[in-house]
């Protein structure tokens, strides 16, 4: 089996409940939405093998590896989960959570994209969530999550890129974790820290 990878590289996890960890991020390339505010050029990769990926993982002494992209549910089996684990890893995936995961991930980050997405069915089908991450504009519906099941709730300000709207929109957004204390303000580590 190939897999399209887009980069693996090494750093800390930015966000959410692993924030401030160091981790091994494995990128996978595509996805089946189209946000308009996704940061990340997903459509380029190589196709590598369990084995070449495993080896660029092991070269990082991180016990965290974090399947991203893209949207790496399309891709990843079982037979990776399991090299990851025989590396002694411990596997997190970030995910917009319209498939079902039936491989062995050990914390799943799910940040629903149904508000975004016109193209593509953003609907959620994942039986288990640990963390559920809602990137905040401000504008959001807050409805729409209240009976999704989770360990743990994220509220991530939206980076517009434009400085002023993103200082409100974090404004906004620390005044709806004040008011609604069941949601933890996640923020992104590593743009306040400019590292990878």
């Amino acid at each position: 089996m190939q897999y399209k990878i887009n980069e693996i590289f090494y750093s800390i996890q930015g966000e959410g409940h692993n924030a401030g960890c160091a981790a091994v991020f494995v990128r996978f390339s595509g996805c089946n939405l189209r946000c308009p505010f996704c940061d990340t050029q997903h459509e380029e990769g190589t196709m590598m093998s369990v084995e070449e990926i495993c080896n660029k993982v092991a070269k990082y002494p991180a016990s965290l590896v974090v399947l991203t992209g893209g949207e790496p549910s399309l891709f990843v089996d079982a037979p990776l989960c399991d090299a990851f684990h025989a590396l002694g890893k411990t596997i997190a995936i970030e995910t917009n959570g319209t498939r079902e995961l039936n491989v062995p991930i050990d914390h799943i980050t799910c940040s629903p994209k149904f508000e975004y997405c016109k193209e593509g069915d953003a609907s959620l089908r994942l039986k288990h969530i640990d963390e559920l991450k809602v990137v905040y504009t401000g504008k959001n519906d807050m409805s729409l999550y209240e009976n999704i099941k989770a360990d743990s709730y994220y509220l991530q300000p939206c980076d517009t890129g434009d400085r002023d709207e993103t200082k409100n929109i974090v404004e906004q957004t620390l005044d709806y974790v004040m008011n609604h204390p069941k949601w933890r303000l996640s923020l992104q580590l590593h743009k306040i820290l400019n590292v990878r």
